[in-house]
């Protein structure tokens, strides 16, 4: 199991695409990429899971620690580019409530 993090920075803008599966074993991976990011003034994060074939509660985890993070320093936090199984897992939980996703890749990807 692989991940690949493909961080674009343009100013205080991130563009975070990820490729592959996150789990209990590449969440590390993923943490150590965005969390240094999130913890930024006024940062705005993009992450496309355009990509992501799978992903466990261990990266739902990630995220929402990523999240607070970026809120906590004034902040924007936006997913996009979620399959309809990814989607779904972010609906049950109910973090498609607090976490802005958006639908396709609209949010500046191309």
């Amino acid at each position: 199991m692989n991940i690949t993090v493909d961080v674009n920075e343009l100013n205080t803008e991130f563009i975070v695409k990820l490729k592959g599966e996150i789990d209990a074993y590449t969440a590390p991976k993923l943490r150590e990429s965005l969390f240094p990011i999130s913890e930024r003034d006024n940062v705005k994060i993009t992450i496309d899971l355009t990509e992501v074939s799978y992903m466990d509660s261990t990266g739902l985890g990630v995220f929402v620690g990523a999240f607070k993070s970026v809120r906590a320093n004034n902040g924007e936090f936006t997913l996009v580019g979620l399959s309809e199984r990814l989607r779904r897992l972010f609906d049950i939980t109910g973090l498609a409530d607090i976490i802005d996703i958006k639908s396709g890749t609209e949010g500046g990807l191309e």
